[in-house]
């Protein structure tokens, strides 16, 4: 590891260290996780953190919806959202502890492989009139992103091509994968698990929106200790190494 990530590494960890010494309840002192973490994660982090960490209870999904269901009292120990929004507000209502950034993103267009609607860039959306779009709706954070996209594009209008909302990014990455839609806005990191059948298209870096995923304990996890356990894996050269590799950034 580089000097430079490896003193980013130990202070994030110095920090997870801070919010552990706050509710921390294992008697003794004892830091051992004794259950899997109960893991509420945004779906665009599914294959990494099972990578990371194969022994957690996971449930994934867009961060706004996973967001409700902890209002309503779904068990959750650890909450990884694609948008700080969810994260903060959550933390203020003191459901969470105080969330930490631990990885970025971008976006690309993507088509499929035989791509009929002949996309080369993202300014063709607007010059095919029977383009087939699909986008996630406008509260889940890929959407709400797409949306950001096409607004510093000045394509706002080629939402009205939309012939689909999916609940989550996979959603969308399914109907380009096989064939329903000709394009979709997703993450860089969910394109690559599907390159065999779509191809990403670059989006210009000045139309980029800041993409920051946080993750937070639960005030009152079920498990501290497994909590607490999960979270140094996602912060750990191991993890942050996972990240690197399905092209998420660090910030």
């Amino acid at each position: 590891m580089r000097p430079r990530l490896a003193l980013g590494a130990a202070v994030a960890l110095s920090v997870v260290g801070a919010v552990w010494a706050v509710g921390a309840d294992a008697p003794g002192g004892e830091h051992r996780a004794s259950a899997r973490p109960i893991v509420l994660a945004a779906a665009s982090l599914t294959e990494v953190l099972r990578r990371i960490e194969p022994e957690a209870s996971y449930s994934f999904g867009s961060s706004s919806s996973l967001a409700q269901q902890i209002r309503r009292g779904a068990p959750v120990d650890v909450y990884l959202s694609a948008s700080p929004a969810y994260t903060r507000a959550l933390h203020r209502e003191q459901v969470l502890r105080k969330p930490m950034a631990f990885a970025t993103n971008s976006l690309v267009v993507i088509v499929s492989r035989s791509n009929p609607a002949k996309i080369r860039s993202v300014f063709d959306l607007a010059r095919r009139p029977k383009l087939k779009l699909v986008v996630a709706g406008p509260k889940v954070p890929i959407g709400l992103y797409t949306r950001e996209v096409l607004e510093r594009l000045g394509l706002l209008r080629v939402l009205e091509k939309t012939v689909s909302r999916e609940p989550d990014v996979k959603g969308i990455v399914g109907k380009v994968a096989l064939g329903q839609a000709d394009a979709g806005f997703v993450y860089v990191t969910d394109a690559a698990p599907v390159a065999s059948r779509v191809r990403a298209i670059a989006i210009p870096a000045r139309a980029q929106p800041n993409v920051v995923y946080e993750l937070a304990i639960a005030t009152e996890p079920r498990d501290p200790a497994a909590a607490r356990a999960f979270v140094s894996g996602v912060l750990g050269p191991d993890g942050r190494r996972e990240l690197r590799a399905a092209r998420f950034g660090l910030p």
